[in-house]
């Protein structure tokens, strides 16, 4: 589907243009339709000094909605999270997942990933710096006890931005990554967060 809503117009106005409308191919299964695709290389973060650009390795195809989400997540709390650990930026986040139609953690039969509809991100590690000399902190490994930390500070902060949150500790299909998404639940209230 093609945005039509102005989400694309305002997520570029506050995050910047690394963002751009997606085309998914014809042909999916009609239950894998994305609400307003767009493909997300980067996005801004308003700073105090100047705003600081987090790419998204590779990029992902979200819908609009997930990666306003993202956005305002990243600006409000990850950012925040990395000054104060480890008084430097996030510049990166290594992502897989985005859109892909398939059920939920990979299986055959069952309900239809988040993943499907362009509504969850997977979070394998998050980049300070230039990922050299200030590090990687890989969410499946992180290294020493301030990097523990940290992720476990993220993994709180994302039980209340996203509908769910899942990482390692979860379940053996969550073991090395974060799991995002913000498909609504029977309460609109209700956030699924483990």
């Amino acid at each position: 589907m093609a945005p039509d809503s102005g989400c694309l117009a305002r997520l570029v106005a506050i995050h910047g243009g690394g963002v751009r409308a997606a085309e998914i191919k014809p042909g999916q299964e009609a239950a894998c339709s994305v609400v307003e695709p767009i493909v997300v290389e980067a996005l801004m973060m308003r700073t105090a000094t100047e705003p600081l650009r987090v790419t998204l390795q590779p990029p992902a195809t979200l819908s609009c909605a997930m990666a306003t989400s993202v956005a305002q997540w990243l600006e409000t709390s990850v950012q925040p999270l990395a000054k104060g650990y480890f008084t430097r930026d996030i510049t990166a986040l290594r992502v897989g997942g985005g859109h892909e139609c398939r059920r939920r953690n990979r299986s055959a039969t069952g309900p239809l990933s988040e993943h499907s509809t362009g509504q969850a991100l997977d979070i394998f590690a998050f980049v300070i710096g230039d990922g050299k000399s200030d590090g990687t902190i890989v969410v499946e490994k992180p290294d020493g006890a301030i990097q523990e930390r940290f992720l476990g500070a993220i993994r709180h902060s994302s039980c209340g931005a996203f509908m769910t949150s899942l990482g390692p500790g979860s379940d053996a299909a969550h073991a090395n990554h974060l799991h995002i998404d913000i498909q609504p639940r029977r309460s609109a209230s209700s956030r699924f967060c483990q």
